[in-house]
């Protein structure tokens, strides 16, 4: 019975791993250069909202924070869109 469950595991793992074509790989690929580019810019904008609220301009770290939320925010969205239009090409 284990090993029949094995089989099957394995079967399915390459099933899976055939559905995904050059292209798309190589969409996800530049969707997670997207994403990590976008967290760089983001990890930039929160260490000037930290050096702002430890100069203690709150609103200012405030107004930053949000924006680096926001710019997260594009950034995941556009890997979205990156995946999926890979996959309507298919």
């Amino acid at each position: 019975m284990r090993f029949g469950i094995a089989i099957l595991a394995a079967a399915g793992a390459l099933s899976l791993a055939a559905c995904n074509s050059p292209a798309d790989k190589a969409a996800e690929q530049k969707a997670d250069a997207v994403e990590a580019q976008t967290e760089q810019k983001a990890d930039a904008i929160e260490n000037q909202a930290d050096a702002a609220e430890t100069a203690g301009h709150e609103a200012t770290a405030d107004a930053l924070e949000n924006k680096a939320d926001a710019v997260e925010r594009r950034g995941e969205a556009q890997a979205d869109r990156i995946e999926q239009q890979a996959g309507k090409k298919d």
